[in-house]
């Protein structure tokens, strides 16, 4: 069924396709009755599928990565398609609105995905007041929400650590844990932010204001694939030091090799982060060193995950938690419902 809707939607921009699927979505959700049976259809509640992981009990592992609802603007229709939880953003403190479109492009060839969209959202106090009201009208739902935060592109970045900051102070009472993004590749000189000596000071701001909560919430770095060995040395040795409660591996990559997709149709798309099928090798890479550098350390996997068995093999890795996004797209909205019914195979 969903093959023959993709068709339809792929003959669509990506731009268009995600919207108008969405919107779909949305007005069939504010019927309660197509609701529940979206519900029926694409969710399974099994005790065996519960996991907890950094103090929050997650009813699956099975997430949605952040890019999908930016502005938290979909979290009651994503949770009738069976998601154990939902990552918002990547948020920022003042709305913008990302690099010029196009900047999504497929590459079903390689089931894969290139994406320069930068951070486009509508600012944390849009999303804040969201999230507000979705606690607010779904005091009985298991969905553990994630906020991913950036910084703005005009922001210096002797300054970085002031965005997160606020972000992570605005957002504190509606969001389960906090995903520190200094690794997409599509606002400029962001990915300098995994230097050492930024991330201590970004990383120690955020666990300061943590500490003057009432409650504390995790903190989670995301890292990009592309890291050399060393680089991940560094970044394992200081969420040690810092006691950061776990590392999302991985972002996209500005990677091209190995691609079915024709050289000239990559060079006129440009630049961007690569996501799908051809990530995995290079997040599964990475998951593997983390974990066994730091087996302690809970990790969120995302790239290449499709179906049940990429899932397995992250958890192999090491991964407590996975999530979904270009694969979302390809295998469509029965994805989480067939990666947990495969991991119920096994428990």
């Amino acid at each position: 069924m969903y093959a023959l809707l993709r068709q339809l939607l792929f003959t669509l921009s990506a731009h268009q396709a995600h919207e108008i699927s969405m919107q779909l979505l949305k007005v069939g959700c504010s019927v309660s009755l197509i609701k529940t049976l979206l519900a029926q259809q694409f969710s399974i509640d099994n005790k065996a599928l519960e996991k907890n992981v950094f103090g929050l009990t997650f009813k699956n592992p099975v997430g949605l990565a952040a890019g999908f609802d930016k502005n938290a603007e979909y979290l009651h229709e994503l949770e009738a398609l069976g998601f154990g939880f939902i990552e918002i953003g990547t948020v920022t403190p003042k709305a913008q609105p990302g690099n010029p479109r196009p900047s999504l492009f497929r590459l079903p060839k390689d089931l894969a995905l290139i994406n320069r969209m930068g951070f486009n959202n509508e600012g944390v106090m849009a999303a804040k007041k969201r999230l507000e009201v979705w606690r607010t009208n779904h005091t009985n739902s298991k969905l553990i929400i994630g906020s991913n935060i950036g910084i703005n592109k005009t922001t210096e970045h002797e300054h970085a650590h002031e965005d997160y900051k606020t972000c992570f102070n605005e957002l504190y009472d509606a969001s389960d844990y906090f995903v520190v993004n200094v690794s997409s590749p599509n606002t400029p000189g962001l990915r300098a932010l995994q230097s050492k000596e930024a991330l201590t000071r970004i990383l120690g701001e955020l666990i300061h204001e943590n500490a003057g909560k009432p409650k504390s919430k995790p903190i989670l770095l995301k890292i990009a694939p592309d890291l050399s060995n060393d680089e991940l040395d560094d970044i394992i040795a200081l969420t040690k030091e810092l006691n950061i409660s776990g590392i999302v591996s991985s972002n996209t990559t500005i990677s091209r090799e190995n691609l079915c997709t024709s050289a000239k149709t990559i060079a006129t798309i440009g630049n961007g982060g690569l996501s799908g099928k051809p990530l995995k090798t290079k997040s599964d890479t990475v998951i593997k060193y983390v974990h066994e550098k730091n087996s302690e350390m809970p990790l969120i996997a995302s790239g290449g995950i499709f179906n049940g068995q990429d899932a397995k093999d992250k958890f192999e890795l090491g991964a407590s938690l996975v999530q979904v996004w270009t694969g979302f797209i390809y295998e469509g909205p029965s994805i989480a419902k067939n990666i947990c019914k495969e991991l119920l195979k096994d428990s």
